[in-house]
């Protein structure tokens, strides 16, 4: 550093040096100290040329001014006269002003006076020193002999210390100032242009001055570059190089436009000499020419200064940024360091069992991974401050101990790493040891117990058994445990006091073992010896075959030991059923710690995930949100996405306020009782509902980052953020950890059964599946399409799932026929409070959420209007929904029958609560009643407050009864929810000739959408304004059935002995199709035949073509069931929230 500061300071000095001579000079050729005037000043003085320096010079070198003929000399003022001789005098070099000045004075045209007031004023005013005065008299022979006569007499007057020569002839000047110095007026041979010599003395001037302002610029520049203090941040050190860069850029610029100004100026002083190489230069032309060049040397002299000083000076501020990058650098690393040795000390723990030593070993390889990684970037810091050394780097002294402390803090973390793994190695070693000496106890046990005991009172089975046991015992050195001290002192850096209560078990159980072996061994050698004879074979006790809810080898060696007798073992049951109960307590012991382990490995992945979830979403707002506002970035943006931040990001600021200031700071206070998390969770699920509205702006969010994601704002901003995904990725966490928490809770609830908080976890996990529910059911909500109304007026959206619908229209007595043999439409249904909407689902080709399905809305009912009639068409998987006296009936089949049921209790629900809410407002009840009377149904009793309930479901019929006033109207038991078998001829009768209002308040529902089902006569009374009878014709092309062979994918039972029952994975043979819309059908499995409903296959059959199977039935016409079509169900669709 001090060797730094003294070159320096050197280079510094030199430059300063060289501009303090420029100045000097510039000084010497001005004479500011004499006379402050410039050329420039006094041009129009200059110009009147009563008085100029004519450039030549006398004999003892003497400059020469020449007074020549001026008519108007007398009318010159005083000063203007003062200034012209003063700024003359100023203009030869101080040795020669100091020899004197001969002064020529022509005045051959004029008169004596003329020459007596020139002579006076010069002698009055004249700045320098004079040497000869030589005076051209008047020529005429009056003037000159009067100049003559006056001449002596006056003599005195004039006051001159120098001689005063009168002439009559230029010949006589010639004889004092050779002919070559004067000009052609006074009959020598030298060119004088006056304007020109003006125009050279003031260029030169300006020159001149020009360099002496460079020249102090740049001393100023230079001192201010010396006292300059070094930053001590990265932005602050880069600002000041780019400062003093653009300060000696202009440095130089005005050096050069000098250098220019001058070389300019040396051509035009060259000119007379390019023009007539013979010219002669006189004594001022060389002095011209001699500064001019002086100057320019001068000049270059100091640019290579400056440049040198530059070069020391941004050397040095470019050394102290590379200074502050690696301190910046170094304190990163050194967090980096310290993070990743924190991180090491946590996998002291050693296990509690192999899988727990295992997962740690995992963790612990994963982790290492990530400290190499860190080892690596610090071992090329370290290198990098060796380069900055090797390149001379004036903060040697500060690197040095940086790069050593790198290295040292590298080999340490390196060090623990090693000692970490193999600490863990050795612990899993002992617990691989403990457990395979645990498992041959066990094993040994069971040998045992499964030895039978009638084969062993032979010769031959007792030797069997013998040698069989003999085989066992070869394998104890290989499973068995040493000596407890050796263990203690090979595995002395891994032992803990859980180690070593197991290492004491292990050993009291090999004991336990041997004893045992070594009885029974006694025992089979005594039968063995004794004389073979007969053995009648005694069936044990029957207790000794009860199963022992504790079914480990331990318990059958009992069992068998009671039933041997201690003759066989000698070991009491009373002993062994002691040891038993101790093992068991132990084992149940060590499950707990085990649990409470898996509980807290749950909790840090939660509490880790959520820290990482935080810090992405902050990333992804700081990196890419805010800088949507940023000015400077805004050229960078295509026009689609400006101001669309709010559509891009959806409401994710808001997501991440919640998470970072509350959520993940209550998650952590949890981290000692991971069991009592779900209260965290059930006091924050209002706060979570806020991933819906998320979720339902997603589909904009990724229609707008298609449009953009090449833009060159996106690529900037990642490359800035270092991110290896794009932003889309990042866009999606907040859908991934919604879905996450749930996995995480059915993990924690697994392993904390029992436990005080399983309750609450039980009820967190199931709140945060309905949170994905609403967030499920939004998203399909979203994407409906064609509805007039506004959707949030039908309330609550209850379930949403897609169907088989076949419809039924009535038109005055005209009834419906037989409507099985037309094919059904595939209809999306949104059960709401209010409504129910039939949608016809599209599915859309595209990437991400465009390619999840659309629906087209069809129509709707009101739920004020609609009935119920819970089993039709003879399907267990088919119900009806009517309405208008079942003018319009709605034949659903379900994909299931637990659809099916979920669905009608569902709407069961619904109607049933309108009916209590009906019960609750009396004002309206006369009303209705009257309504009623006068359409001929059923009517509610006329006076207010009786209470009205619905009737127990029979297997006949599903009635609601009014209680006190019922009217005895044929229709007074009928219910809008019926359960009545369709396929008896009665109730086929009878079914549109019901007179029931469907409706439980008994007012006409019906919405817009549901006015188009009205019937016309063009179709035979059974069609609706959009669709004729039943068909779905935008499902005609692609659904159509033909003979072949299928691949069944979903079971089928038999509703009727004319019917087939298949399973999935089988195989049918279409073969004709009936007129009833049936199909003849043959399992090629089972070889049974039978007809099956067209509905039917669409289920069984899916979109399979022939000889080909499906992957799975939720491909087929019946639709998938979503998250929200069953209670029980959490899984969704491909186009739904997949947990």
């Amino acid at each position: 550093m001090m060797l730094w500061m003294k070159t320096e300071e050197m280079a510094l000095g030199t430059m300063l040096e060289r501009l303090r001579l420029v100045i000097q000079n510039v000084d010497e050729i001005m004479q500011q100290e004499n006379s402050p005037l410039c050329a420039i000043d006094i041009t129009p003085d200059l110009r009147k040329k009563f008085a100029f320096l004519l450039g030549g010079r006398g004999q003892n070198g003497s400059p020469i001014i020449v007074f020549p003929e001026f008519s108007a000399f007398g009318e010159i003022q005083e000063r203007e006269f003062h200034n012209v001789l003063t700024y003359l005098t100023n203009v030869p070099s101080l040795s020669a002003a100091g020899v004197g000045f001969i002064l020529v004075i022509d005045r051959r045209q004029d008169r004596w006076a003329a020459v007596k007031g020139t002579l006076l004023r010069i002698a009055g005013s004249f700045p320098g020193n004079l040497q000869l005065v030589l005076v051209l008299r008047p020529t005429t022979l009056f003037q000159r002999t009067l100049s003559d006569i006056l001449f002596k007499f006056n003599r005195d007057e004039f006051k001159m210390k120098v001689p005063v020569i009168m002439l009559s002839s230029v010949t006589e000047l010639h004889s004092y100032i050779d002919q070559t110095q004067l000009t052609t007026e006074l009959g020598g041979t030298q060119e004088y242009c006056h304007e020109q010599w003006i125009s050279h003395r003031t260029d030169m001037e300006g020159f001149a001055l020009m360099v002496k302002r460079t020249a102090q610029i740049l001393q100023s520049f230079g001192t201010e570059l010396a006292e300059t203090e070094l930053p001590n941040d990265i932005q602050a050190t880069a600002n000041l190089l780019r400062s003093h860069t653009d300060k000696k850029d202009k440095m130089k610029e005005d050096l050069h436009v000098a250098l220019g100004q001058g070389s300019r100026l040396l051509e035009s002083i060259n000119e007379p000499v390019v023009r007539d190489p013979d010219h002669n230069r006189n004594q001022g032309e060389l002095e011209n020419l001699s500064t001019v060049q002086r100057l320019l040397s001068q000049l270059d002299e100091t640019e290579r200064a400056c440049d040198e000083f530059w070069g020391t000076h941004q050397a040095k501020l470019e050394q102290c940024l590379q200074l502050r990058h690696f301190e910046h650098n170094f304190r990163e690393m050194r967090c980096l360091l310290d993070q990743v040795a924190e991180r090491l000390t946590a996998f002291s723990e050693v296990g509690i069992n192999p899988a727990h030593a295992d997962h740690i070993f995992c963790d612990l390889n994963s982790h290492e991974a990530r400290v190499l990684e860190v080892l690596d970037e610090a071992q090329a810091l370290a290198r990098e401050g060796d380069e900055l050394i090797q390149s001379s780097h004036y903060a040697e002294d500060s690197i040095q101990p940086k790069c050593s402390e790198l290295r040292a803090v590298s080999k340490e973390l390196s060090s623990t790493l090693r000692a970490r793994k193999d600490h863990l190695l050795r612990a899993m070693e002992l617990h691989h040891n403990l457990e395979r000496a645990a498992k041959w106890c066990g094993d040994g046990l069971y040998l045992l117990a499964s030895q039978p005991v009638d084969k062993c009172q032979s010769h031959e089975g007792a030797e069997s058994a013998l040698q069989e046991m003999e085989r066992y015992l070869d394998t104890a050195g290989q499973n068995k445990l040493t000596d407890p001290s050796s263990i203690y002192s090979d595995y002395k850096t891994v032992l803990n006091q859980d180690f070593r209560d197991q290492i004491e078990k292990v050993f009291q159980k090999q004991v336990s073992v041997q004893e045992m072996f070594e009885k029974r061994m006694v025992s089979l050698k005594k039968l063995a010896a004794k004389q073979t004879r007969p053995v009648q074979p005694v069936a044990p006790r029957p207790e000794a075959f009860i199963k022992s809810p504790l079914s480990s080898p331990a318990k059958r060696v009992l069992e068998k030991s009671c039933s041997e007798g201690d003759s066989v073992n000698g070991v009491s049951s009373g002993t062994v059923e002691g040891q038993l109960q101790s093992s068991r307590s132990t084992s149940l012991s060590e499950e707990d710690e085990n649990l409470a382990i898996l509980r807290k490995h749950v909790m840090n992945e939660l509490l880790e995930t959520e820290r990482g979830y935080v810090e992405e979403l902050h990333c992804v707002l700081q990196g890419y949100a805010s800088e949507m506002d940023n000015p400077a970035m805004a050229s960078l943006m295509p026009a689609p996405l400006q101001n669309k931040k709010d559509v891009l990001f959806g409401n994710m600021p808001e997501i991440y306020t919640f998470h970072k200031r509350t959520f993940l700071r209550e998650l952590e206070e949890y981290q000692g009782c991971p069991e009592l998390v779900g209260r965290c969770f059930l006091l924050r699920m209002t706060d979570l509902q806020i991933y819906e509205k998320y979720c339902q702006n997603k589909p904009r969010s990724e229609s707008l980052w298609r449009q953009c994601s090449d833009c060159t704002f996106f690529q900037e901003c990642q490359k800035k953020l270092e991110h290896k995904l794009g932003l889309d990725s990042y866009l999606l966490k907040p859908v991934q950890r919604i879905t996450k928490y749930q996995l995480l809770l059915k993990e924690l609830l697994k392993y904390s059964k029992g436990c005080e908080g399983s309750e609450a976890l039980q009820e967190a996990l199931t709140s945060i599946l309905g949170i994905l529910k609403a967030v499920n059911d939004s998203m399909h909500l979203i994407a409906i399409t064609g509805y007039d109304g506004h959707l949030g007026d039908l309330g609550r959206l209850l379930m949403q799932g897609s169907f088989s619908v076949w419809t039924e229209h009535k038109k005055g007595h005209a009834k419906v026929k037989d409507m099985a043999r037309f094919k059904p439409m595939q209809r999306h249904l949104f059960l709401h409070e209010k409504a129910l909407l039939f949608c016809k689902r599209r599915e859309e080709n595209g990437e991400g959420y465009e390619k999840a399905p659309s629906y087209s809305f069809k129509q709707s009912l009101s739920m004020s209007a609609v009935g119920i009639t819970e089993n039709a068409k003879g399907d267990n998987k088919k119900f009806e929904v009517w309405c208008n006296s079942r003018e319009e009936v709605y034949i659903v089949q379900a994909p299931t029958t637990e659809v099916k049921t979920t669905w009608v209790n569902e709407i069961r629900k619904v109607l049933t609560t309108q009916l209590e809410a009906y019960r609750d407002l009396p004002a309206c009840l006369p009303e209705a009643s009257q309504q009623r009377s006068s359409d001929g149904l059923f009517q509610f009793p006329p006076t207010a407050g009786e209470p009205v309930s619905l009737g127990s479901f029979r297997r006949g019929e599903r009635s609601m009864k009014v209680k006190k006033g019922e009217p005895s109207s044929p229709d007074a038991n009928s219910s809008p929810i019926t359960k009545g078998s369709p396929t008896s001829p009665g109730h086929k009768t009878k079914r549109h000739e019901i007179k029931s209002d469907p409706t439980p308040f008994g007012f006409k529902g019906w919405t817009k959408g549901s006015l188009s089902l009205d019937a016309n006569e063009e179709n035979d009374g059974y069609s609706s304004t959009e669709e004729p009878l039943t068909s779905d014709p935008e499902d005609e092309g692609g659904k159509k059935l033909c003979a072949g062979k299928y691949t069944v994918v979903s079971d089928y039972e038999k509703c009727s002995t004319q019917d087939l029952s298949v399973k999935s994975g089988e195989t049918v043979q279409l073969i004709k199709e009936g007129e009833d819309g049936q199909w003849f059908v043959k399992n090629l499995k089972t070889k049974q035949e039978g007809w099956v409903a067209a509905a039917n296959l669409y289920t069984l059959i899916g979109e399979s073509t022939s000889c080909q199977s499906l992957t799975s039935s939720e491909g087929s016409g019946s639709g998938n069931l979503s998250t929200s079509s069953s209670c029980c169900e959490t899984n969704t669709s491909s186009s739904d929230i997949k947990p």
